[in-house]
C-alpha cells in the first residue's frame, strides 16, 4: 500500500522533531509536569508546528491521544459560526481520564476578528477541562487578547544540515540511492520546508531507485540559483534575446507562473554576484512587476518587460 511519506515519517513524540530543540524542550518540560497552558505556535508551513501538536498528545496520553485531541483548521471556516457550532461543542466535551484535553486549531490567522472575539471567550469559558493550541503563520494577525493568554512559540525554517539528515534517513528507510548533489537540490529548494523536501523526495522516487541533482531538476517546478543567475546576468548584460530565450523555455519545459518567477529571483538576488547597488534596483522591479501580475496583467507580457527594464540598468 502506497503511503504518503510526511505521515509515514512524521514523528511520533516531542524529541523526535527536527530543528526546533529549543522549543521541544520547553514543550516536554510541560509534558512532564503534565500543566499545559494555552500554545501559540506561528511561523511558516512545513516546520513542525501541526506535528509538534500532535506530538503533545501522544506524549501525553499515548495511544488514546485521539481521544484528547480535536483538531480543526481555520481557514476552512473563517467566520463566527465555526467558533459558535463546532469549537464551541467540543469545548464543552470532558477530557477522558485527564484533567485536560487539547484542541488544535490550524491557521487561525485565517479567523475573522469576531471569529477570534468569540474565540477568546470560549478559551475563557473552558479554560479548566481546555487546552488551545493555536497555529498560525503570523501571529501579529491575532488580537492581542489571545496572544496575551498563550505561551507564544515562533517556530524558524529548518536549517539545510537537518533537512539533508532526514532526507538520507527517509531514503535509506525506503531503499533509495540518493547523490549528495540530489539532497543539496532538494534542501535548497525546499527552502526550510522538511514537508516540502519530503513531498519531493517521494515524488522523485516514483522515477526510479536512484535519485540524481537531474531527477530532482525534472520533477520540481523551481528555479535554481544558477538558473536565476545566468538569466539575470544575461540580461543585464544587454544580451535580452538570450534571456528571453532561456526564462521562456524553462517557463514551458516546468510549467513556472510569472508569480514563481519573480520569488524566485526575490529569493535568489542577493547571494548574485553583482553590485549591490544593481541588486536594489532588481528587488524595485520585482515589486513592481509582481504588482502589475497581480493586477491581471498578462505573466508573459510582464516578464519580457521585467527582463527589457533589466537590460537597461547598466
Amino acid at each position: 500500500m502506497n503511503e504518503i511519506w510526511t505521515e509515514k515519517y512524521r514523528p511520533e513524540t516531542l524529541k523526535d522533531v527536527i530543528g526546533q530543540d529549543k522549543i521541544t524542550n520547553t514543550l516536554i518540560s510541560f509534558v512532564k509536569k503534565k500543566s499545559l497552558p494555552h500554545l501559540m505556535f506561528s511561523g511558516p508551513p512545513g516546520i513542525g508546528k501541526t506535528t509538534s501538536a500532535m506530538c503533545i498528545a501522544k506524549d501525553l496520553w499515548g495511544e488514546n491521544w485521539k481521544s484528547n485531541f480535536f483538531e480543526t483548521n481555520a481557514s476552512d471556516e473563517r467566520g463566527i459560526n465555526v467558533i459558535r457550532e463546532k469549537i464551541k461543542q467540543n469545548a464543552k466535551i470532558k477530557p477522558l481520564a485527564s484533567e485536560f484535553k487539547i484542541i488544535f486549531l490550524d491557521e487561525c490567522d485565517a479567523l475573522t476578528k469576531d471569529a477570534q472575539q468569540a474565540l477568546r471567550r470560549v478559551m475563557e469559558q473552558y479554560t479548566s477541562t481546555t487546552r488551545f493550541v493555536l497555529s498560525c503563520n503570523y501571529s501579529s494577525n491575532i488580537i492581542p487578547p489571545i496572544q496575551s493568554r498563550c505561551a507564544v512559540f515562533r517556530f524558524k525554517k529548518i536549517e539545510s544540515k537537518d533537512i539533508a539528515k532526514d532526507i538520507k534517513n527517509i531514503a535509506g528507510e525506503e531503499n533509495l540511492e540518493i547523490d549528495d548533489d540530489a539532497v543539496e537540490m532538494i534542501t535548497e529548494i525546499s527552502e526550510g520546508d522538511i514537508r516540502n523536501a519530503i513531498n519531493l523526495l517521494q515524488c522523485t522516487a516514483i522515477e526510479g531507485k536512484k535519485i540524481t541533482k537531474k531527477t530532482v531538476s525534472e520533477i520540481s517546478a523551481t528555479l535554481m540559483h544558477s538558473e536565476v543567475a545566468d538569466i539575470i546576468n544575461h540580461a543585464l548584460n544587454k544580451d535580452f534575446l538570450k534571456s528571453r530565450k532561456m526564462l521562456m523555455g524553462m517557463m514551458i519545459e516546468k510549467g513556472i507562473s510569472g508569480f514563481e518567477i519573480i520569488r524566485a529571483i526575490n529569493r535568489h538576488v542577493w547571494a548574485l554576484d553583482i553590485e549591490d547597488e544593481l541588486k536594489v534596483k532588481i528587488i524595485k522591479l520585482l515589486g513592481e512587476f509582481e504588482f502589475r501580475i497581480a493586477s491581471g496583467g498578462s505573466e508573459d507580457i510582464q516578464i519580457e518587460a521585467f527582463l527589457a527594464n533589466l537590460a537597461d540598468l547598466k
